[in-house]
């Protein structure tokens, strides 16, 4: 302070919270409840502090915000799946393309959680409900997943992106993923096949379960046999074994839906290791359209998720959750459409 009462511009380092507060004539409480968002301060008050912000051009320190508000401004993406399938299944760099872009437009940060066993699930648990995020978006889930359970049960604001199982009231994102299922199927009949089988994915996933669902709804309402089905894992290794399996089952087969790009793109070279031809002999129809389809022999048709919008819809509800807004808890589906190339 000088001897006229107004505050040096002459100091080291950068300026402070104090040196704020004395600028604009209010106590640093009041500085702070300014800075860090809160609503108990006049609007002069508010004024003659952010007058002084700028005048110093004070930058708040990120700890000491933290501190005040109980917030870090950094959320998780939990993705309870082995390391390996996050590094090769482009699922998930739709998902974080999708989620960083919306967090970006939020300020808020993403720290990436990978959790898919006990151990690495218990450890993402205490980070995530010991205050190390403000929330969590939740992607690629599983029915025996707890932590799903836990986040909801410790009231973390959560997002999950696909329908969580047996986790009543969450908030989620997803596919109408029984509906693109019956488009695809719907599409084969339509093309003339009869003996059309599917490789579902894993039954303890809600986009395994909805997507047979939707294939026996398209193949019931068209008086034709469900009895050609076998399960992988959403990998192109397993989708070339269920492919291989239901050659062996039903030798008349003509089409085969299939869960995921990247089991088709097994299927695919399980037929071709066979001699088979598509769609000549076998006609193959995928479910993703992120990548994958259009890089396989033949270019894969296939129904197309929007996947990056559903991970960035999923970003900005939760910044609005952490917001305190009022968001409404039925979830948000979006409508799937089939892309066709040659495979179908």
């Amino acid at each position: 302070m000088t001897t006229d009462g107004t505050v040096s511009r002459r100091r080291s380092g950068a300026p402070t919270i104090r040196q704020v507060a004395a600028l604009a004539g209010v106590s640093r409480a009041t500085a702070s409840r300014v800075i860090n968002g809160g609503h108990l301060v006049s609007e002069s008050a508010r004024r003659a502090v952010e007058a002084a912000i700028k005048e110093l051009n004070f930058t708040p320190n990120p700890v000491a915000r933290s501190l005040a508000t109980r917030r870090t401004g950094s959320v998780a993406l939990v993705v309870p799946e082995p390391n390996r399938r996050l590094l090769t299944d482009p699922f998930f760099a739709g998902i974080v393309d999708g989620l960083s872009m919306a967090l970006e437009e939020e300020d808020l940060q993403m720290v990436l959680l990978v959790a898919r066993d006990g151990p690495s699930a218990r450890r993402a648990a205490r980070y995530v409900t010991t205050g190390h995020v403000d929330g969590a978006v939740v992607a690629s889930h599983h029915r025996d997943d707890g932590l799903n359970r836990i986040l909801v049960d410790a009231e973390v604001p959560t997002v999950f992106i696909g329908r969580p199982l047996d986790v009543a009231g969450a908030r989620y994102v997803d596919t109408d993923n029984p509906g693109g299922a019956r488009l695809a199927t719907g599409h084969l009949i339509g093309r003339g096949h009869r003996r059309i089988g599917t490789i579902a994915g894993p039954t303890d996933m809600t986009a395994g379960i909805d997507r047979l669902t939707g294939w026996r709804e398209a193949m019931a309402a068209a008086g034709l046999p469900d009895d050609a089905v076998e399960h992988g894992d959403f990998t192109a290794r397993s989708g070339a074994e269920a492919m291989g399996r239901l050659l062996d089952r039903v030798p008349d087969l003509d089409a085969v839906f299939v869960a995921n790009d990247l089991m088709a793109s097994g299927a695919l070279l399980q037929l071709a290791a066979r001699g088979l031809r598509v769609p000549g002999d076998v006609a193959v129809f995928g479910f993703d359209d992120i990548g994958v389809a259009e890089s396989t022999s033949p270019p894969l048709s296939t129904v197309a998720q929007p996947l990056t919008a559903m991970a960035r819809r999923a970003g900005h509800l939760l910044a609005a959750l952490l917001r305190g807004e009022d968001v409404p808890a039925e979830p948000v589906v979006f409508e799937p459409r089939i892309t066709l190339r040659e495979s179908a």
